[in-house]
């Protein structure tokens, strides 16, 4: 079984879920900041090259999950893996973010979609 090990942490504009832009075409604009633990400093090396980065987290606030929900835009349920819900059997989110800078060789900025409640890089 794999047990995943925390590379970093993120750190967000976003204090509440509401404040996170939903639905289709939500604009994600504000910058955050991916905080990479030291010892994984040196897989750092290179990255500027990159305009964006795939970022993989978990939800460690989630508790639980449900296998049918509402999306925001929509009015009918859908299966939670056919939603971006970070209520999961596994609380593992996914996205994609705009690299901006490289500061100090472990501080990644980007336009970041996560909140506080996903915190753990894996």
């Amino acid at each position: 079984m794999f047990t995943p090990q925390p590379i970093g942490f993120v750190s967000s504009p976003y204090k509440q879920t509401s404040e996170i832009p939903k639905g289709l075409g939500a604009e994600h604009e504000v910058e955050g900041v991916l905080k990479v633990l030291p010892e994984f400093e040196l897989g750092l090396t290179d990255i500027e090259g990159f305009s964006h980065l795939i970022v993989i987290s978990e939800f460690e606030r989630s508790e639980g999950f449900q296998l049918l929900g509402t999306p925001p835009s929509d009015s009918r349920p859908h299966g939670v893996f056919a939603t971006r819900s970070p209520r999961r059997p596994n609380p593992i989110g996914l996205t994609i973010v705009e690299l901006l800078r490289l500061v100090a060789h472990t501080s990644l900025s980007g336009v970041v979609e996560l909140r506080r409640a996903a915190r753990h890089l894996l």
